[in-house]
This record gives structure tokens, C-alpha cells and sequence, in this order.
């Protein structure tokens, strides 16, 4: 009786897990430094394509992300990786799969990856935002440069994403540097965070205190900043004489994962679908040779920063000096 018992219960155990592989479907995991709007556009229309798949996209800050996979490496639970900024892609890039077979042809020049682990995403270009209402319930000027920002009228009255977390927040100090010297732009941030409400560890933060009333000034995205005030938010768009900073971000698979029917299937939706419908919903700055988008309120004919020399190893040793000089947020 003792064996048959102990039978019945192995068969019984086998049919439960036999019954629950074959409804479970199959799981493909994005991760993603987007913004919240920008992840449930895409989250409602990947399930809408791929009704078959369990497709979950997790977010992180871009330092966050970067620590992850540094930690995780191909073991990773995540299967693409959604976006993230070029020069982090290149730190690793031993662990993504080779994407020599997609044709770069029609992305502009400057998108195309040196190596062809990773393919073009989105081109993320940088504004000073303000919250007009508080400006004029508070009565302050608009500042009309980099210098005016020092003024101790907006003390407590600017966020900015941190460089160590953020890759909007490294764009800044990159085209600063470019810009000024090194010197120069490291004694301005110095100063700069003396009227800094906090430095936020993501690119979403500085909008998201500006549309909370917590600010009056935000360094910030500009895709962003025009989504909040097509919602209706009173902000304004700024651009100072040194242009709008960008960084490029990119899309890719972990090693090995292209071998998954439903991870290749995904990707290639991105890649051939996806990635134009977030220009056309969200971030039109180009990054297509033949291909140009517009949004309402968005700024036409953008002046861009000299973000030349934005190599993994040159942010390295920028975001050390920023450690030590600027902020630790250790």
C-alpha cells in the first residue's frame, strides 16, 4: 500500500507539472530606463501584438541598469534590453549578441554603433524647463543662461538628474565640459548645487518636481517636457547658447537569447515597428536618414551641444571627478 501510494503521488506530481508547462506561456523580459508613459505605450501594444507571450518590461535608472547587468552578466533574467545609453552599452558589450545581420543603412551617421551589438533606439536631446506659474507666483526672472541659474533668487528652485545614476544628468555635464574646459564646468556645478533642491537619480525626476510645483527650474528632457505640456502643464522650454545637449540610447539583446523564438520575435518588432511609433508618439529628434517626425509644441530646428569625445572611458573618469568634486551620492 505504502508503494502504491507513494506512485500515485509521483504520477499526480508529474501531470500537475506537465499541465502547467504546457498553458504557461512563454516569458520574454525587457528592461528599460523610459519613462512611464513611454513603457505603458509599449507594454499595451506588445501584448496587443503578442497575445501568446508573457512579455514583461521592468524599469531602471540608468545607473541602476548598468550595475545590474555588470553584476548578472548573460545570466540576467532580462532578455532585451529596451533602452540604454551607447556609452554604457560599450561597457557591456562582451555580453550582447552580435546584430551584424540588421541592416544600419537608414539610420543617420551618427547612430550607427561602431560595433554592432546594439542598434539605434532613440536620440535623447536635453532642455532647461521651467513651471511658469511658480516662476510668476514667485516673481522671478527667467534665467536666460547657464550663470543665471547661480543667482541665489532660485536657491532650493532647480532639480537636476544626477550624472553618477542618470544619463540626462551626464549629457549636461559632458556639453558643459565641451563647452567650457573641464575647470570651468566642474567650478560651475560645484556652485550650481548650492541651489539645487536635489539631484534626482533619474532623467524623469527634475519634470516630474516641476509639474509638482517643487521647482521652478528643471534640467530636463525635452521629449519629456513637451509630453507635460501637451497634458497641459504650464512649462517652458529653454535653450542657452551653448545648444541642447543629447546622448544616444540603444537597443539590444543578451547573448544567446536571440536563440529564443519568442526573445527574436519581440526584438525584431522593436526594431522594424516599435522603435518608429515611439518617434511618432513621443521623441521625434531624428535618428532616421529618410524618415522625420513631429509632435505638437515640440521645438523645430534644435541647435545641438558639442557632445564630441563621449567615449565610455572619458564619462568614467568624468563621473569620478563629479564624485569627488561635485556630488556623492554614495
Amino acid at each position: 500500500m505504502k508503494k502504491i501510494l507513494i506512485l500515485i503521488a509521483t504520477v499526480c506530481l508529474i501531470f500537475t507539472i506537465s499541465a502547467c508547462g504546457g498553458s504557461a506561456r512563454p516569458t520574454v523580459v525587457i528592461y528599460t530606463s523610459a519613462e512611464d508613459n513611454r513603457i505603458a505605450a509599449m507594454q499595451a501594444d506588445l501584448d496587443s501584438q503578442f497575445p501568446n507571450y508573457e512579455i514583461i518590461i521592468e524599469y531602471f535608472s540608468t545607473g541602476e541598469l548598468l550595475t545590474k547587468l555588470n553584476d548578472e552578466g548573460t545570466q540576467t533574467n532580462g532578455d532585451i534590453i529596451g533602452e540604454m545609453e551607447y556609452a554604457n552599452l560599450a561597457r557591456i558589450s562582451d555580453m550582447l549578441a552580435d546584430l551584424s545581420g540588421y541592416n544600419t543603412d537608414i539610420y543617420t551617421d551618427d547612430m550607427i554603433p561602431e560595433v554592432q551589438r546594439w542598434l539605434p533606439w532613440y536620440r535623447n536631446g536635453g532642455c532647461i524647463a521651467i513651471n511658469r506659474t511658480v516662476i510668476s507666483d514667485k516673481n522671478l526672472p527667467i534665467p536666460e543662461s547657464y550663470e543665471d541659474l547661480l543667482k541665489p533668487e532660485y536657491k532650493g528652485l532647480i532639480s537636476m538628474p544626477n550624472p553618477q545614476s542618470s544619463g540626462t544628468g551626464y549629457m549636461f555635464l559632458k556639453s558643459l565640459v565641451n563647452a567650457w574646459g573641464e575647470q570651468e564646468a566642474f567650478d560651475y556645478f560645484t556652485k550650481l548645487s548650492e541651489n539645487i533642491l536635489g539631484f534626482t537619480s533619474s532623467g524623469s525626476g527634475p519634470v516630474n518636481a516641476l509639474i509638482e510645483g517643487e521647482v521652478a527650474i528643471g534640467f530636463a528632457m525635452t521629449a519629456q517636457t513637451v509630453g507635460e505640456i501637451n497634458n497641459g502643464f504650464p512649462l517652458r522650454i529653454l535653450f542657452f547658447e551653448e545648444g541642447s545637449p543629447f546622448s544616444l540610447y540603444g537597443l539590444s539583446l543578451i547573448e544567446g537569447r536571440e536563440k529564443r523564438k519568442e526573445v527574436k520575435e519581440v526584438f525584431d518588432y522593436i526594431v522594424n515597428r516599435w522603435t518608429e511609433m515611439d518617434k511618432v508618439l513621443f521623441c521625434p529628434e531624428r535618428i532616421y536618414k529618410d524618415r522625420e517626425f513631429t509632435l505638437p509644441n515640440y521645438p523645430s530646428n534644435i541647435r545641438y551641444a558639442d557632445m564630441s569625445n563621449n567615449a565610455t572611458e572619458e564619462k568614467g573618469r568624468l563621473l569620478e571627478i563629479w564624485k569627488l568634486a561635485v556630488y556623492n551620492a554614495e
